[in-house]
């Protein structure tokens, strides 16, 4: 790995290339930037280069009564979900011009973000970081893999299955947990309601597991906090009368409540956080980040960032998962 910095007249020159390990640890930080990933929501897969099998075992009628003989009892179903990743790039040109002021101000000491490193070259690259782990973060929810520059989401994965209404598919949130399918919007004066019907559909043999979770986007959880504040028409529900005392407990019913900003508005998913898959090869060494300035070669101000990564999601046992949406 090579640096050249040189401050000649205010202006950075910089070319360097990271490749291998130094390479997955700013792609690394970029990715797992991700709210949903880097608060661990879901279960993190790495090195998948191409494709990984996840496999599904179903054990039934395993426990028998004891006999001197091995008598073989119960069934084994095994089924399989392939976790594809999808390959992604980053070519930018950015005008170092354009950042030069708030990385001397960086130098100086006059920002509050201590943790913006204050090599230019690696302030640049953490600016390009964070925008990767904000279309990380949509696309881990809402991304379609048909979308030049996405990877597919839990959520059209979600949405598929729960239409084909099979009871091997992942479950429509229903009034009651067993009446109609319910979906549409969600504001403070049904979202009480909508959680109710996403709580009662949960499968008995999920229900009261560690790791389950109720997902939510940035809406449903302001929608949230409004109805426990009293905040809304359905003033009789605050939370301890307590109306301008902090935020209230993120949870209902006793099963957390997660917030992902990358969630599309008025979708709600309850699931384990090990039945949700997130793929990458980001620790793989073909991972590259190279850092190209332009100045050597065109003259130009121009700094150009190239990236590549991979990601992907997949579900592990579909049925054991609810989902509140539109199909």
């Amino acid at each position: 790995m090579r640096k050249i910095t040189n401050l000649t007249s205010g202006q950075p020159s910089i070319t360097s290339t990271y490749a291998g390990e130094a390479a997955s640890g700013y792609i690394a930080a970029a990715l797992l930037s991700a709210r949903t990933l880097d608060n661990q929501l879901v279960t993190i897969k790495p090195n998948v280069k191409f494709k990984e099998v996840i496999q599904k075992v179903d054990l039934d009628g395993i426990v028998q009564d004891a006999s001197c003989d091995f008598v073989t009892s119960g069934s084994t179903s095994i089924t399989e979900q392939i976790l594809t990743p999808k390959e992604l790039q980053v070519n930018l040109s950015l005008c170092k011009q354009e950042f030069v002021d708030s990385w001397n101000a960086l130098q100086l000491g006059f920002s509050a973000f201590d943790e913006i490193p204050r090599d230019f070259n690696d302030f640049l690259v953490s600016y390009v970081g964070g925008k990767v782990a904000e279309k990380t973060e949509q696309d881990i929810w809402s991304g379609e893999t048909a979308n030049n520059g996405e990877f597919g989401g839990f959520e059209p994965i979600l949405s598929a299955s729960a239409a084909t209404l099979l009871t091997s598919a992942v479950q429509p949130a229903r009034t009651n947990g067993d009446g109609a399918v319910i979906s549409g919007s969600v504001d403070s004066s049904n979202v009480l309601a909508t959680l109710s019907a996403v709580y009662d559909t949960i499968p008995s043999a999920v229900y009261g597991k560690e790791d389950l979770v109720i997902y939510v986007g940035s809406k449903i959880a302001r929608a949230y906090q409004s109805a426990l504040s009293g905040n809304s028409t359905l003033s009789n529900n605050s939370y301890n009368n307590q109306l301008n005392v902090g935020e209230k407990p993120s949870n209902f019913q006793g099963v957390e409540i997660v917030m992902c900003p990358g969630m599309s508005d008025d979708r709600i998913v309850a699931a384990q956080k090990s039945n949700l898959f997130f793929g990458t090869g980001l620790l793989s060494d073909h991972n590259e980040v190279r850092v190209l300035d332009m100045a050597n070669l065109d003259g130009s101000q121009n700094y150009r960032v190239i990236m590549r990564y991979t990601a992907g999601t997949q579900i592990g046992i579909a049925q054991d998962i609810v989902y509140f949406g539109a199909f």
